[in-house]
């Protein structure tokens, strides 16, 4: 318990330090500042000094219960926001879809251009028709928060829908703090690292500890992922790796506010059920009431 207040103080103290000294964790330039940015972004350190922030929000909004709900208001809007603009990626992966089929297929083209001025962009058709997974892989990583907060995502009811109001909204506290929050810190750890080894040589491992990152500093470059699974092909999937991190940050956030958003409702009881959520309208009565039963 000792271990556990003292790592959570240095936490907390840790966030005025990083704010007070950005230059000693952003100005890559300098390759041991690159090297603290890799080592703490997935370390005890950030954990704890996220737990603190969640704490000390949650202690603040119990206090000031409109506080709180701002928060949760604040993450609802950002994560609606940014689901509502990559769902038009589904848009442009059709679009992009159907300029391969008619190049390649109809005019035979070997390569498309896209350009401004003396700027000009060419890839060979390969590399435009393998690049549509990145569009589907937005979609899927940055919209699923959205999809949450807009009650898309599949629910096994085996005893959950019978629940009270109340009993409902300590299964959703249970299930953010013991599920999706574990499992967003565990793809994030995954994922945060993967993503470092595309991008810098020598790479760099879970395992490896801030002294013997800070040793070889001096022999770190870039070297970021470009090869594709052909010749001509798609060649910039790093980008999925980011798309990675970027899920497991946003879910992890959803989570806080999952888990907010039900211990108000929990005491405010069932009037305050969806209170400023923000929810789509469809527009058709139907589509409405399969999204509300599903």
């Amino acid at each position: 318990m000792s271990w556990f207040f003292i790592e959570l103080w240095s936490g907390f103290s840790g966030i005025f330090i990083a704010l007070a000294n950005p230059s000693a964790w952003l100005a890559w330039e300098d390759r041991e500042n690159l090297m603290r940015f890799v080592y703490y972004g997935a370390s005890s350190e950030l954990f704890f000094a996220t737990l603190s922030i969640f704490i000390g929000i949650l202690i603040a909004g119990l206090i000031h219960r409109p506080f709180l709900w701002g928060v949760v208001r604040s993450i609802e809007f950002g994560q609606n926001w940014l689901g509502r603009f990559f769902a038009w990626a589904g848009l442009v992966m059709v679009l992009q879809q159907v300029m391969v089929v008619f190049l390649q297929g109809l005019f035979r083209e070997s390569a498309i251009s896209f350009g401004v001025g003396d700027i000009i962009f060419t890839r060979d058709v390969s590399w435009w028709s393998e690049g549509l997974k990145l569009y589907n892989a937005m979609i899927v990583a940055l919209c699923v928060a959205y999809t949450f907060v807009q009650g898309g995502h599949v629910r096994v009811d085996l005893f959950y829908a019978g629940a009270s109001f109340r009993t409902k909204r300590v299964i959703d506290m249970i299930g953010s703090m013991l599920f999706m929050m574990p499992v967003m810190v565990i793809i994030w750890l995954f994922a945060w690292f993967f993503m470092w080894r595309n991008m810098i040589t020598p790479p760099v491992s879970a395992t490896d500890n801030l002294e013997r990152l800070m040793t070889r500093a001096r022999a770190v470059r870039w070297n970021i992922e470009t090869i594709g699974f052909s010749p001509s092909g798609f060649d910039a999937y790093i980008l999925f790796k980011v798309l990675i991190v970027s899920f497991a940050g946003l879910m992890f956030v959803m989570a806080w506010s999952w888990f907010y958003r039900s211990l108000l409702e929990f005491i405010e009881g069932p009037e305050s059920e969806g209170k400023y959520l923000d929810k789509d309208r469809l527009g058709d009565e139907i589509a409405e009431t399969a999204a509300e039963i599903h």
